[in-house]
């Protein structure tokens, strides 16, 4: 879409904001400031901005209206265009490759680590927004920075949790959700025997296949690669891990292995499966359905149950925002990020994400969005607990490629469902990760 264009001077793109976002102005603790980078957008700049497709409604309202406000102060043109989940990574290395596209994009995990000589540095910004909001969260800082320097601004943690109905937990004879891995398996043997079953993606998703995959294999001692970048996924923890796997699976709704992002959301909202990991989306999908007001109101949330190895270790979604090189229009592209993330508009936009984008800067973290509904505390500590897919080794092209590879996803799917055994399952993984971490 195209957002309309007002002719007023071109500032810097730091207006204040009334409306509903003054109350929140004076809620930020002061922290120590940075100099102010002064961007001033070239004369008849425009901007073109691939995001990806929103599951939750007021996150990109709120974008769009963030936007038109930053188009009114600079009569800066933003077309905003949107994509799949699955499609963001392949669209963002053709543009990266090719030379041309969006001048902008939101991409997912260490993508800005595949091509960051073909991203435009934003140290001076990223430098300004965590001194003055009081740092990002450590996690996402790492997707965003090569070396010493960012090649992209962290924007959010999606995070992932356990969305299941109440009436049927209760039926299957638990009184609250299980903690632990063993406690889970036992719920999922007594929903599937009150034809409630489970169900997690396994397909080539994005977010909900990543999530699930990579908590699997941490949460019982496997890893990836170790901290100096060896691959070690061929070990007895995986195995473990695979098996275990393979024991959830044959309790879970038929199909999963073939489920991506969205499939989940529809097995649940049509009642077929009574639990799955999601976001707190699939919550406000049904909240924002009359017909599905019933289903709401019997929904909770939790975090991911603890495996064997005693603490959490999940895998939330992580987004950051890119500015490609061969952008005509540098200096507008870097006032947009800079207008998007002060407090005016990222407050406004995580408050109207509705827990669903979890802020990048930790002065952010009071939101009242967080405490606004008790089925938003698992969510809400995600940008400060996620732990990064590169586990346990350095982010970078070997850890981005592997993931989008889904070398985790496939090797988790494999062994569950049966098509191999899970040590044929970890040795294919193994074989296939050293492809990439050899380079």
């Amino acid at each position: 879409m195209t957002l309309s264009r007002r002719d007023l001077l071109i500032g810097t793109a730091t207006v204040a904001v009334g409306g509903a976002s003054a109350p929140l102005l004076g809620s930020l603790p002061a922290f120590a400031q940075a100099t102010e980078p002064q961007y001033k957008p070239e004369q008849g700049a425009s901007l073109r901005v691939l995001r990806w497709a929103p599951f939750v409604k007021g996150d990109e309202d709120q974008w769009i209206a963030n936007t038109q406000k930053f188009t009114q102060a600079t009569g800066v043109d933003v077309r905003i265009d949107k994509e799949s989940w699955e499609d963001i990574r392949p669209k963002a290395a053709v543009a990266a490759n090719v030379g041309s596209g969006p001048d902008i994009m939101l991409v997912w995990f260490d993508d800005p680590h595949q091509y960051p000589e073909k991203l435009l540095p934003v140290t001076d910004l990223a430098n300004y927004l965590g001194n003055k909001y009081g740092g990002w969260y450590d996690g996402l800082q790492g997707y965003a920075k090569r070396g010493d320097q960012f090649v992209a601004l962290p924007l959010a943690a999606i995070g992932n949790g356990i969305i299941y109905r109440e009436s049927m937990l209760k039926a299957a004879g638990f009184q609250e959700m299980p903690k632990d891995t063993a406690g889970f398996l036992e719920l999922a043997k007594a929903l599937k025997a009150k034809a409630k079953p489970m169900g997690f993606a396994l397909g080539k998703a994005v977010g909900d296949g990543n999530n699930f995959a990579h908590w699997i294999v941490w949460s019982h001692g496997g890893k990836m690669v170790d901290e100096n970048g060896k691959v070690v996924i061929n070990s007895p923890e995986t195995i473990k891990a695979l098996q275990y796997a393979r024991e959830l699976y044959q309790q879970f709704i038929p199909g999963t292995e073939a489920w991506l992002d969205i499939n989940n959301n529809r097995a649940f909202l049509a009642g077929d499966v009574g639990l799955t990991a999601n976001g707190v989306s699939l919550y406000y999908s049904a909240k924002t359905d009359p017909k599905l007001a019933e289903m709401a109101a019997d929904m909770r949330s939790a975090n991911m149950p603890i495996g064997p190895i005693g603490r959490p270790m999940e895998l939330h979604q992580t987004t950051s925002s890119v500015i490609f090189q061969h952008t005509k229009f540098p200096q507008a592209a870097k006032a947009y990020l800079k207008f998007m993330y002060e407090q005016p508009q990222m407050s406004e936009w995580i408050r109207a994400s509705s827990a669903y984008c979890c802020q990048p800067l930790k002065a952010y973290a009071d939101n009242p969005v967080w405490t606004s509904d008790p089925l938003h505390a698992p969510y809400a500590k995600a940008s400060e607990t996620l732990v990064p897919n590169g586990y346990a080794g350095p982010l970078g092209y070997a850890s981005a490629a592997t993931m989008a590879d889904y070398v985790m996803v496939d090797m988790v799917a494999e062994a569950a469902s049966g098509q191999r055994s899970p040590e044929e399952a970890a040795k294919r993984a193994e074989t296939r990760a050293n492809r990439y971490y050899r380079l």
